[in-house]
């Protein structure tokens, strides 16, 4: 799962700033400030969101559990669900479409994904270490 996480962050980057540089060049020009400040928050949510999910796939290695696990899948989830849905919000405005008004109800629920995944992280820290150190013989040290 670490590794995989990893891939998902660097993807999620990617698209992250593939996504910023569209809204700063391009998509200003097509909708009003309203719909641009909900497609910069979405940009800015998956930004923060893909670093935690960068953090959880390094922590992983170390704190291999459910929890750690459990934190990355609902990162992912929340950037589906809470960036994707103020993606979408944008979209509907700027092509002026009444359909599909009800996404806007899906944001909160990636809200709780993220809420949740950062909780998940806060309990495992709370759990003991079973990693435990073994400090290295260097070469010049007797044995």
């Amino acid at each position: 799962m670490s590794k995989r996480f990893i891939q998902y962050a660097a993807l999620l980057g990617a698209f992250s700033v593939a996504l910023g540089a569209f809204g700063a060049h391009s998509l200003k020009k097509l909708i009003d400030e309203n719909a641009l400040s909900t497609f910069e928050t979405g940009v800015r949510y998956q930004f923060y969101h893909t670093f935690a999910l960068l953090s959880v796939g390094i922590l992983y290695r170390r704190m291999p559990t459910k929890l750690m696990e459990w934190a990355g899948i609902l990162f992912i989830s929340g950037i589906v669900l809470f960036c994707g849905s103020l993606y979408m919000l944008t979209y509907l405005q700027a092509t002026e479409n009444v359909g599909l008004k009800g996404v806007g109800a899906v944001t909160p629920l990636g809200g709780i994904c993220f809420i949740a995944g950062w909780i998940c992280i806060f309990i495992q820290a709370l759990k003991p270490s079973t990693h435990t150190h073994r400090r290295e013989k260097s070469s010049s040290s007797p044995d």
